[in-house]
């Protein structure tokens, strides 16, 4: 087996969807999960106004509706959440998500004075945080934030990693990266983006260029950018056909790097991070 093929094998993305049918996939499994956890009453997902919050948070408002229509209630609720750290530049963009997505509760929590905070207090021990090191931070406390509205809403958190996403390690350890489910697992860029094209969504959203918009000295940098790689050519490695020599490389450069993120916590048991 190719090492392509093991990753392929492991991320479990096909070379082709039935975007409807892949719609239904999503919604049944986080209705599924919910009628299985009978404490549960919805699902918590900050949405930044790009293309996969923006379809996890309409698949989860598509579960919740179904299931108090399906159990004539009205006690699950979809809980979308806006982080920004201070001013948000494409707020205007997560104006128009919400207004997509329609969620049964929003909040908005600004980040900025906790991320501040927290920076302070390491830089006065001796810890002076790099830009991109801050970045991480604010991840990090946007996941801190929804797993605190989860906690206090009998809900659980939502996850955005997809195959794209994950073969990369394009996420921050225990920040976007945390969460209790995964709706959009199995899928490639690509496949999300015809799922929301799917699903009626405003062309914009989908079509956006993606950005982490961790760094502030690199406000708003593209992923394809940051990462050195197109979005077209992952999507294809996954979907198993051949890309240049260069950004193969490359993409399987990353993918052994960031193993650990995919991973439990390492135990003394464990032995694939020797090779």
């Amino acid at each position: 087996m190719t090492l392509q093929e093991e990753i392929i094998r492991e991320l479990k993305v096909r070379p082709e969807i039935d975007p409807r049918k892949e719609i239904r996939v999503s919604v049944d499994f986080m209705k599924d999960y919910a009628r299985a956890h009978p404490f549960l009453e919805g699902f918590v997902l900050g949405i930044s106004g790009g293309q996969d919050s923006t379809l996890a948070g309409k698949l989860a408002q598509i579960a919740v509706d179904e299931l108090n229509d399906e159990e004539s209630t009205d006690r699950y609720k979809f809980h979308a959440v806006r982080l920004p750290y201070g001013e948000q530049f494409d707020e205007k963009d997560v104006d128009d998500a919400m207004a997509f997505i329609s969620p049964s509760e929003s909040y908005r929590i600004n980040i900025k004075p906790a991320v501040d905070a927290s920076s302070a207090a390491l830089a006065e021990a001796g810890v002076p945080l790099s830009d991109y090191v801050k970045g991480n931070e604010k991840a990090r406390e946007r996941m801190k934030a929804q797993f605190a509205i989860a906690a206090m809403e009998k809900a659980v958190v939502i996850g955005t990693d997809h195959g794209a996403e994950a073969i990369t390690g394009f996420y921050t350890k225990f920040g976007d990266g945390a969460a209790d489910i995964v709706p959009l697992f199995r899928l490639n860029k690509r496949q999300g983006r015809a799922m929301l094209k799917e699903l009626g969504c405003p062309e914009h959203l989908y079509n956006k260029v993606p950005t982490a918009d961790l760094e502030e000295d690199r406000p708003a940098i593209p992923d394809e950018v940051a990462l050195g790689l197109t979005y077209d050519d992952i999507d294809d490695y996954l979907e198993g056909k051949t890309i240049s020599p260069e950004a193969q490389a490359k993409l399987e450069d990353y993918y052994m790097k960031s193993r650990h993120k995919r991973h439990l916590p390492i135990t003394v048991f464990d032995d694939f991070w020797r090779n």
